[in-house]
Parts: C-alpha cells; structure tokens; sequence
C-alpha cells in the first residue's frame, strides 16, 4: 500500500460533493456554492477582453495570410470525427459561436461539460483525439500538456480518491465549428489542471488561454510515473529573470518579499493564491504593474524575451515566430513584476504583461497535499492574449467582417 505522503507532506481528505466528475453546488455552502458557480453564470456575459482599464487597445491583432498550413491539424481533426458514432457527434461538435468556448474551470465544473471525456473514448478513438492536439502544437507544446495529465493521474494515485477527475485522462474534448482550410474552426481540452484553447482562422492560429498546472509538478521517486516534471523552464526561466534584476530597481517590480499568509495582501491569501487572469476572468481590468521593457538593461530584456518563448514556444514554430515578433514589437510597453522570494527553494509569483500576451506564474499551498503555504511543487501557470483575442475573438470579429458581413 501506497505512503500517502509527498517531500513530507501527508495527503488531505476533502469532503465535496462530487460525483462522475461534477460538483454539485446545492450541498455546498451558500457563499462556496457562489464562488465555484461564477464560471457558469459569466460565460454568457458580452466579450471584452482582459484590458488595463475597461477597453480593449485597437489595432493589435491583424487578420492576414502567414502562409502557414494547418493541413495536419484539420486532417487529424477530420480522421477523429471520422471515428465517432453518430450519436456521439452532437455532443463532440459544437457550433463556432457556441458559448461554451468560455465555460471551463480549473477545478471541479458545477455543470454537465461538454465535448466527450478521453477515458470513456475507445482507445482509437482517444489517440485520435490525442493526435489533433499534437498536430495544432510544437512538441514542447504537445508535451507539456500530456505530462500535466499524466501528473494529474499520478495525483490520483497519491491520493486515491476522486479518481473521476484525477486521472491522465479525465477531460472533455470538443470540437468546435467544422473543421475546414477556409472557415474558422477549433477545439478546447478542459479537466484538472490543463484546460486548453485552440483557434485557427484562415491561416493563422490563436492559442489562448492556455491553463497548466500540476500538484505534484514532479512525481514522487518510486511511482508509476517516477521521472515525470513540469515546468522546470517557466520555474529556472522566472527565476534568472529575477536574479538579474537590482536593488535600485525593486520598488519597480517587487509586489511582496514573501508569499506566506502573514506577509500577503488578505486578497492573495486565499485558496486561490496569486492568480488573477484564470477561469471566469475573461473580462477582468488589470491595470499593468511592474517594471517595464524600456527600464530594463539589453541583458534583462534578453532574459524577459527567453521567460516568454517558454510559453510562446507551445505555438508551432512559425506561428511561434509570429507570436514572438508581435511580443517584440511591444516590448517597451511589457511590464514584469514579482512577489516573493528568489532563493533555490523559495515559493514565488511573476506575471508578463505585454498588450499582446499575459502569462502568470505562481506557486500555492496545498489542496490534495497538506502544506498550508505555497510550495515549489504546486505550479499554476496560465496563458491569455489580452485585449480581446483570447478564443481568436479578435480575429474572428475581423474574418466574419470581411467575408461574411
């Protein structure tokens, strides 16, 4: 029989009602009952966007031919489809326009999802489910996604309970629109710790957002997935990016020395910890805040542009390059800011905000382990394209513009 244990940490027992993956709000707590619920009464709120103040900034996003192809994306989409039966299609495919591309969570879901979960395909059918998602990334991309499930699935067993929602394959695949090389068309991978959007129009391609996180974000030594981590990169990469930084330029992008409880904000305290651009918050203002790119020296530039290849480099490469050049472009605008500490074991928090691209990092506490402040090992990570991109919306408002107004 398994230790129920991790680096010293005992597992917890949480008593929520769940069942076949659903939490079912009605036996919860009024005020908890709310919270796990925004999700479900936001997603149907008019887009804007993540802004600094309310509205979005014109003129970022550009719909234009790359010459790029997505051939092997929409022949593995086609090939998947391909192997459903015909009741299960309604369900598999949703309308482009669905409002569904905003309804996820990292946590439990308080609803039915929708899309078909992974583990109740057949195994041809998984692989070909498994095969768009490989075929629309880079392979870093690709597998940063499978190492967070096969992390949640070793969760799962660390814990062994709640094996509905902590497994390497408990999470709902939808394909949205009709897969095409003219008409937009996408697909979304939603569960514990890795929800995913992908959205392709014409010849270019919009990742975002992108959630992943894993507690472990390591697998214990003697395990079925003994070897298997994440993000070694986003963890080494934030932190050069820190070390590099002054004591002249702290009061620039120094939120906070620590992240244990006593030392935080009460807002920043909680379950939730640090992140402020995760599920339900497609529309939230986050003025920007830390230092920017034109206050930094050529080094600290280099270093903030390789933090944010970490996350651009999901994208295949050309549309990586694309994405990389735009981030370039406004580097001078792009704020970094930190809180916590910057030692080889310290627990920490770093968000890039650029008008283009939005990438938080953070360290929490324990929810499956039992450490009450936060920890190197649990990892949240989140994606966005602010200013109204986020699901291609931008791009998708200036296609159906131009070719179907």
């Amino acid at each position: 029989m398994r230790d129920h244990t991790y680096r010293g940490h005992r597992t917890r027992t949480l008593d929520l009602p769940i069942a076949d993956g659903i939490l079912h709000p009605d036996l919860l707590p009024d005020e908890l009952a709310r919270e796990v619920s925004t999700p479900l009464r936001n997603h149907r709120e008019p887009y804007v966007g993540v802004t600094a103040d309310g509205t979005p900034v014109d003129g970022l996003y550009h719909l234009a031919e790359t010459g790029l192809s997505h051939r092997k994306a929409l022949d593995a989409a086609t090939a998947y489809l391909d192997t459903l039966e015909r009741y299960q299609l309604p369900v598999a495919r949703l309308p482009m326009d669905s409002p569904d591309w905003r309804l996820w969570t990292n946590a439990f879901p308080v609803w039915t999802p929708k899309g078909l979960r992974l583990s109740r395909l057949t195994s041809p059918q998984r692989e070909a489910a498994l095969a768009v998602i490989e075929a629309s990334l880079s392979a870093e991309g690709y597998a940063a996604i499978r190492t967070a499930m096969k992390l949640n699935d070793a969760l799962g067993d660390l814990i062994q309970t709640y094996r509905d929602s902590l497994g390497e394959y408990t999470y709902q695949f939808t394909i949205f629109g009709e897969p095409s090389a003219e008409e937009p068309w996408g697909w979304q991978l939603a569960g514990h710790h890795v929800d995913v959007h992908c959205v392709f129009v014409g010849s270019q391609l919009v990742l975002a957002p992108v959630f992943l996180g894993a507690e472990p974000a390591q697998a214990w030594e003697d395990g079925p997935y003994a070897g298997v981590s994440l993000f070694e990169r986003e963890t080494e990469g934030g932190l050069a990016m820190r070390r590099s930084l002054t004591e002249d330029q702290e009061e620039r992008f120094l939120m906070g020395r620590s992240l244990r409880i006593a030392d935080l904000p009460p807002e920043f305290a909680g379950p939730t910890g640090r992140q402020l651009s995760g599920a339900r918050q497609d529309n939230l203002v986050l003025p920007p805040e830390g230092i920017s790119g034109k206050e930094l020296s050529r080094e600290q530039r280099q270093l903030l542009l390789e933090l944010a290849d970490v996350y651009i480099k999901r994208l295949p490469d050309g549309h990586a390059g694309l994405k990389r050049s735009q981030f370039e472009e406004h580097l001078g605008d792009t704020r970094f800011a930190w809180r916590g500490g910057h030692g080889d074991t310290s627990a920490f928090y770093y968000r890039i905000h650029s008008p283009v691209l939005l990438v938080e990092y953070d360290n929490e506490a324990g929810i499956f382990l039992d450490n009450d402040e936060a920890e190197r090992f649990h990892v949240h990570t989140i994606t966005r394209e602010p200013n109204g991109n986020d699901y291609g919306k931008n791009l998708l408002a200036q296609h159906y513009q131009r070719f179907h107004s």
